[in-house]
């Protein structure tokens, strides 16, 4: 019997590759452009992609149904950059590793609303061109400030529990509504997140016919001064509203690891003075590594013996 054939099209840790070479998969660790993908994806059964690689119609389409592929697996949370209809309607089955990158990205928020409050992106510029501006930099403390959390699944979560460690205070809204124990959150509507919080973090995907879940009108309700963090996918929030809202001062900073544009994001953004940025690095992380690798196996495991995975 032919081994099945694994693309690993993007960088996965190595324990897993050769824990699924051991299953007796043939694993061949190559990165492909859109144009060359659908006919080297006809030679494989399964595959495995983390952010960089985009599988869109077009790429199904130019596969055929035909294909050998039957599985792709997202390492990661987010499927946003897989045509989940199309695969549907192509028979190719799509997993993602949902439990791997919570505490991670939930630790990158923290890291980045952290470095807005005390201006740590900017003061650490300065000093490197030899300025010692000690009185202009007073932040402001997260303990006391309220968190409004979009979105509350489990990287959401996490950030609460940590959040609410450093003595902040959270309010939360999620499209299903209320999640009965959070008895030390408060749920709220999307307005009254918007007005009252200091700190405003998104966690929820991005969707191709959906407009952006902070929009110009949505910074508009925003108290002035308000920190904005994006952790979560590009495209959900307005990168032009947010803009002119750090231009005009009622964004008083902004912390992006995601971009509607990647790997080419907004020079005016990322050289602002307020924003804190960082290149989609949520997951990266050697123990969330280690954990994607983990529900890599468990899904691999079940793949090559024909079963359901």
């Amino acid at each position: 019997m032919d081994k099945l054939k694994v693309l690993a099209s993007d960088d996965i840790v190595k324990t897993a590759v050769e824990a699924i070479e051991a299953m007796g998969c043939q694993v061949d660790e190559a990165s492909y452009g859109p144009e060359e993908l659908p006919d080297k994806l006809k030679e494989y059964d399964a595959l495995i992609v983390r952010s960089a690689t985009k599988v869109k119609r077009s790429t199904f389409e130019a596969m055929g149904k035909e294909s050998k592929l039957k599985l792709i697996v997202r390492a990661g949370v987010g499927l946003d950059n897989i045509d989940l209809e199309a695969a549907k309607e192509f028979g190719v089955e799509v997993r993602n590793t949902p439990n791997s990158s919570s505490q991670a990205v939930a630790e990158l928020v923290l890291g980045h609303m952290l470095s807005l409050a005390r201006h740590l992106q900017k003061s650490n510029f300065t000093m490197r061109n030899g300025e010692w501006n000690k009185k202009k930099y007073v932040g402001v403390e997260l303990a006391d400030s309220t968190l409004g959390i979009i979105g509350i699944g489990r990287i959401g979560r996490s950030l609460a529990e940590k959040a609410q460690a450093l003595g902040m205070k959270i309010i939360y809204n999620d499209i299903m509504g209320e999640v009965k124990d959070f008895t030390t959150y408060t749920f709220v509507d999307k307005e009254t997140l918007l007005k009252k919080a200091d700190f405003i973090s998104l966690h929820v995907p991005k969707f191709a016919d959906e407009p952006p879940v902070l929009g110009k009108s949505e910074f508009d309700m925003m108290k002035d001064g308000v920190y904005v963090i994006n952790c979560a996918r590009g495209g959900t929030l307005d990168e032009d509203a947010l803009l002119e809202g750090l231009n005009s001062g009622k964004v008083a900073g902004a912390a992006l690891d995601v971009f509607e544009t990647e790997p080419t994001p907004n020079k005016d953004l990322l050289s602002h003075e307020n924003v804190s940025s960082s290149p989609h690095i949520g997951a990266s992380t050697n123990e969330a590594q280690e954990r994607i690798g983990g529900e890599l196996i468990e899904i691999f495991e079940a793949f090559c013996k024909g079963g359901s995975y």
